[in-house]
């Protein structure tokens, strides 16, 4: 009971960035739900598709570096600002008609979200820092629960005939109507510091960089199979749009409950042993699915994946966090998200181009392939680099 009393309590005390959480789950799972028919919509084959998803990926990295200057210039109202602009940028994916259209769509729609995404993960970390509780993996695990509800609910819509533009139409709305409880009262919003203006010691950090590189990785994983595995179900394994929008919804129901409780294991483990472990897991969960023969050793694989990759970035940012001095940490925290948030947005992209030469199977086996290095020479160098006496 004390467990669920305090889960309560710091919800109710992160409850503005935590509806920025849900709002970005929500969309990203509509978008994953609908690849079949957004796919087929613009003609484009797996290769092209995950291009188009490379082109949006600057978008979202060149709101992440905009970020500070539009929180300094927007203030308490930044994040509800940022979450309407992404709202409405969703909603032109679903009418978009051709593939250059799209595109840019995805563009603007990957922007919108980078903005949000880097402003809620700030907003957390200062409810952190001024409350003394550990915040960010409810939040994370927000998102998480949304994107798996949210997944399902598309594939209902799409089962029930509804077209992508509806479905966007609908989604924002409601998070348009959630957008007035994003804003901080006043005083809530320190003046941030942007992260050029940080010592230079922070960007150039081994650990920093070590770190990033374990975060690339487990983002690249996340959005690969996010984006791809509603196409698998369905052309390779014969499944529903329904059935198809299991996948993601079982990847994100499930990274949110390993979020819950990777917490509670991080006190008793170090943080490079459990994400040696988590990507191992992870790596299994993607060898059962690529060689699936039917829908229900599919989701079994993509659960395994779930509870596994959820905790591989935070982990790794929380390891960098804790290895850096006080007055860099910010500034080290941004620049391994950011090269993780990069690799976040590639996965799509690197997964079409790997599925239009090998197939979608081998696409799957090649992230597994990535997740056991991870497990074999990154972690436990991670782990090496947080020890050492200076960083």
């Amino acid at each position: 009971m004390s467990f669920l009393r305090d889960l309560g309590r710091d919800l109710a005390t992160c409850r503005r960035p935590a509806l920025a959480f849900m709002a970005i789950g929500v969309f990203w799972a509509a978008v994953a739900a609908q690849v079949p028919v957004l796919k087929a919509g613009i003609g484009a084959s797996d290769a092209i598709y995950g291009m188009v998803f490379l082109v949006s990926s600057f978008g979202s990295v060149t709101a992440m570096w905009i970020a500070p200057r539009v929180d300094r210039r927007l203030g308490r109202n930044a994040l509800a600002v940022s979450a309407a602009m992404m709202a409405l940028a969703f909603l032109l994916p679903g009418l978009a008609g051709g593939l250059v259209a799209f595109t840019a769509a995805m563009f603007l729609a990957a922007m919108g979200s980078g903005l949000s995404d880097v402003l809620m993960n700030a907003r957390v970390s200062e409810l952190e820092a001024r409350t003394g509780r550990p915040l960010m993996n409810l939040n994370h695990a927000v998102f998480s629960f949304s994107y798996a509800l949210a997944a399902i609910l598309t594939g209902l819509a799409r089962e029930a005939g509804w077209s992508p533009a509806l479905v966007f139409s609908v989604l924002t709305g409601l998070i348009l109507l959630a957008v007035p409880f994003m804003r901080e009262p006043r005083g809530a919003v320190p003046v941030p510091d942007d992260i050029a203006e940080a010592p230079r010691g922070a960007a150039n950090a081994p650990i920093v960089w070590l770190g990033g590189l374990v975060v690339m990785i487990g983002f690249l994983s996340e959005a690969g199979v996010e984006g791809w595995s509603a196409l698998y179900l369905e052309r390779e394994l014969g499944g529903d749009p329904a059935e198809g929008a299991l996948g993601p919804a079982v990847l994100g129901l499930t990274m949110g409950v390993g979020r819950l409780f990777g917490q509670a294991l991080a006190v008793r483990y170090p943080e490079w042993l459990m994400i040696a472990v988590a990507c191992l897991v992870s790596a299994a969960g993607l060898v059962l699915a690529a060689g699936a023969g039917q829908l229900g050793l599919a989701y079994l694989g993509f659960a395994a994946m779930g509870l596994g990759v959820s905790i591989v970035a935070p982990m790794a940012l929380a390891v960098v966090g804790r290895s850096v001095p006080q007055a860099v940490r910010v500034a080290a925290i941004g620049r391994a998200a950011l090269i993780g948030f990069m690799a976040f947005s590639l996965g799509p992209s690197v997964m079409g181009l790997t599925s239009e030469a090998f197939g979608l199977r081998w696409s799957f086996l090649g992230i597994a392939v990535l997740l056991v290095l991870t497990a074999l020479v990154l972690a436990p160098r991670l782990g090496r680099q947080a020890a050492a006496p200076a960083n």
